[in-house]
């Protein structure tokens, strides 16, 4: 559980017990982003152990803060789900760098910073002094990671986007969906956070590189091209079977790439409805006797031959299905070693007996929003630990990192909160 520390311009009291070591605990990060993207490749630094300055504006703070849901229903820019989740562990700063006054002071933490995520512009203001080029003359190992949709170079580089744009973009939205009808947009902000997670894992390659060589880099990261590098059985499929110069067949569509096939793709991989809910099975061959083992269908032909009597093994699995219940599904699933899972909703998720063995969702407690649970991060590692920490108060830590990195004094914060700076 995570102790409240002292509000806006305090210092930050230092923790009773000390807490076991993170991964990345030699790294500082500075948090330009304004998105999901940027902010959630800084939060899996934040969360195993680096420390990540956030930088957000004046007055307003960063946009996700006015994204809901909130506790109880009631906006508030410290209560946002989406804020409090993509910004825990990281240090909060207000300041305006477009300004001449507030993009010194960006400089002078940048020259306490291993590297920054950003996901606007903003590093390429030359006129400013924070064109990477002048930063790395100065600071030779930093590394600049810029995340967006199209990347920073190209004929769509300029054009604005969202998670559903660079989704559609991206070329996965062209597989969701059902053959006869338009193409599904996955839930959530799912383009974004694989773009953050690639953004993550590039960054750590650049900082490892700068550990080694002394030279930092600029890093560009795309969603389209975060995407399309995960389609490898429908991308490669056009690449290999539709060679430029090649037209495909009237007859094989098929060599023009894999089209929408929706949930039913044959009898043994498709989504099937049961008593409370539905079951996913995929079965590949090897796996075909367990399935059948668990329906009850004591038939070796039909699974031998399960191509060509498809509507037959469809119809005994939709009967076996349409009995059960979901939970019942998963156990007699794991009784017979058969390739089926039920599909969790969200309340299927916080109970999930699995999640609260692995402690996959633990509690942190914030001074505004309360106790609240979050997600664990996507993995653990046996030496070194993930930080339970909350996010930070909008300029909560304006003191340590203005006065302790930027050398700025505390009779120069009311000066500078007047000016608009910070």
């Amino acid at each position: 559980m995570i102790v409240p520390v002292a509000p806006e311009e305090t210092d930050v009291a230092a923790a009773e017990d000390e807490e076991p070591a993170g991964a990345l605990d030699a790294l500082t990060v500075l948090d330009l982003s304004q998105g999901v993207a940027g902010a959630f490749a800084t939060k899996l630094f934040a969360d195993y152990g680096a420390r990540v300055i956030k930088v957000e504006k004046p007055g307003a703070g960063d946009p996700t803060r006015r994204h809901g849901p909130f506790p109880a229903d009631v906006p508030h820019p410290e209560r946002s789900a989406l804020f409090l989740y993509l910004n825990t562990n990281k240090l909060s700063v207000t300041l305006d760098y477009t300004t001449p006054t507030g993009a010194a002071i960006l400089r002078r933490i940048l020259e306490d910073c291993d590297g920054v995520v950003e996901d606007y512009p903003t590093l390429r203001r030359d006129d400013l002094g924070l064109g990477f080029d002048e930063l790395v003359k100065a600071m030779p190992r930093l590394v600049v990671t810029q995340v967006s949709a199209y990347g920073a170079t190209g004929p769509y580089a300029s054009r604005p986007w969202t998670n559903l744009t660079a989704f559609a973009a991206g070329g996965q939205m062209a597989m969701c969906g059902d053959p006869d009808r338009e193409p599904l947009l996955a839930g959530g902000y799912q383009a974004e956070y694989q773009l953050g997670l690639h953004a993550w894992a590039a960054t750590l390659g650049a900082l490892w590189n700068a550990a080694q060589t002394e030279h930092g880099q600029l890093v560009d990261v795309g969603a389209m091209e975060a995407m399309a590098t995960t389609l490898e059985l429908s991308l490669s499929n056009y690449l290999y079977r539709h060679r430029p110069g090649v037209e495909a067949p009237a007859e094989s569509p098929f060599l023009a790439g894999p089209q929408r096939r929706g949930n039913a793709q044959s009898a043994a991989i498709g989504l099937y409805p049961c008593a409370d809910g539905y079951v996913g099975v995929h079965a590949m061959a090897r796996q075909i006797p367990a399935l059948m083992s668990l329906i009850g269908v004591d038939d070796a032909a039909l699974g031998e031959d399960r191509l060509r009597r498809n509507d037959e093994l469809a119809a005994h699995i939709y009967a076996w299905a349409a009995e059960v219940t979901k939970h019942e599904a998963y156990r007699l699933a794991g009784e017979h070693r058969a390739p089926l899972a039920f599909v969790h909703d969200m309340k299927d998720l916080v109970e999930s007996e699995h999640l609260r063995y692995r402690r996959a969702i633990r509690e942190v407690e914030h001074p505004e929003a309360g106790v609240l649970s979050y997600p664990r991060g996507p993995f653990e590692m046996t030496g070194a630990s993930w930080k339970e920490g909350r996010a930070p108060l909008l300029g909560e830590h304006n003191v340590e990192v203005l006065c302790g990195l930027a050398g700025l004094e505390r009779k120069d914060l009311p000066v500078l909160r007047a000016a608009g700076v910070i």
